[in-house]
């Protein structure tokens, strides 16, 4: 059977003030009218019921997924004590899943993209399922067709064809390239055989646990330990136990830059990972001006910018450009839009300030 494992940690820095430690970018209703995570469970729900939707979280995060999805079982939204990375958590829920579904498939999902329309994103899976039916030990992974020499994602390069299945193109995978310099990034696009990396991968959950076993060996054994302690009285002491001192590393470079049977399908649907602020403006149609607006905003003479006032007060602006300005939470961001790359930094420098109420 089909499982669904979205993972839904992060330390809500790119989309502050709206963003906080509890209150992650995927709990946010950014665009539409549920929050990314609700968003991504809603789009994989005609395929996998409530009971094998698995959420892994964090701690502090646990109560704020679950309030959002009540219709999952309170045990399946996994918290994490400490963040480690994909590797990691990809292991924990396979863990859980092997341990219930010996056959289960998986499919690991981020759960804060936009991807549109949701009947094509299942097309897609369905034709990952075919390639799995077909062969059990693939690791299949989303390619996304690059729109621009983008330096902030990963790029997969694709290989030798093999066929279409459900009319999806699928290729070999000849390797897994790190997020490139601009020069790199327009060989990549140039050549038209590199896709992005979306992080949205299928396989068996045998099939991964094994590769781990072979790559990752320390990190393999840590989550047999806690396999062996799931549904005991044991369990949360041993995941506790367990967890801190498993390797931080992400699933691309532990397993799929590694493994043999790597497969990409060249996905047909729109996609956007919603990276920070900037992202609103390809998600909200702008005003005449350029402007992506949110709430209570009167801009005058204002043009390019991305303005949201989240706390029901008024936002006016006179004779700005590409700014980015928000109002949550009883705090205030005014930015540039060419320097949103450094607001992590931003967010992280608040505690030292003496504004750590704000995190």
């Amino acid at each position: 059977m089909l499982h669904a494992v979205v993972m839904a940690g992060g330390s809500g820095t790119r989309f502050w003030p709206k963003s906080r430690r509890n209150r992650p970018k995927q709990l946010l209703r950014l665009f539409g009218d549920d929050s990314m995570l609700q968003q991504t469970v809603e789009r994989i729900a005609p395929m996998v019921a409530p009971d094998r939707t698995w959420i892994i979280t964090g701690a502090d995060q646990a109560a704020g997924v679950r309030s959002q999805l009540p219709s999952l079982p309170t045990s399946n939204v996994v918290a994490e004590p400490c963040p480690r990375d994909t590797a990691a958590c990809i292991g924990l829920a396979a863990s859980i899943i092997a341990r219930q579904d010996p056959d289960g498939t998986m499919i690991v999902l981020p759960a804060d993209h936009v991807i549109r329309p949701p009947e094509k994103f299942r097309a897609t899976v369905q034709a990952a399922l075919a390639v799995i039916d077909d062969d059990p030990t693939a690791f299949v992974t989303f390619g996304i067709r690059p729109t621009r020499p983008e330096t902030g994602y990963g790029y997969i390069e694709r290989g030798e064809s093999l066929g279409t299945p459900d009319g999806i193109a699928l290729h070999k995978v000849v390797q897994f390239r790190e997020k490139p310099d601009r020069a790199t990034a327009e060989r990549f696009v140039a050549e038209g055989r590199f896709a992005w990396n979306s992080g949205i991968f299928v396989w068996k959950a045998r099939a991964i646990l094994d590769a781990l076993a072979t790559h990752r060996p320390r990190l393999a054994e840590s989550l047999d330990r806690v396999r062996r302690a799931l549904g005991t009285s044991d369990e949360a002491h041993t995941i506790a136990r367990e967890y801190p001192a498993m390797e931080k590393v992400p699933i691309d470079k532990a397993v799929m830059e590694k493994a043999p049977n790597v497969r990409v399908l060249e996905v047909v649907y729109d996609w956007n990972d919603v990276g920070d602020w900037r992202a609103l403006a390809e998600l909200v149609e702008p005003d005449a001006r350029g402007n992506t607006i949110q709430g209570k905003v009167v801009p005058v003479e204002t043009s390019g910018s991305i303005i949201v006032a989240d706390d029901g007060g008024l936002i006016a602006t006179l004779g700005v450009e590409d700014l980015v300005i928000v109002q949550s939470l009883g705090a205030t961001l005014v930015a540039r839009k060419d320097q949103l790359d450094k607001l992590k930094g931003l967010v992280e420098g608040l505690d030292g300030a003496g504004q750590g109420s704000y995190l």
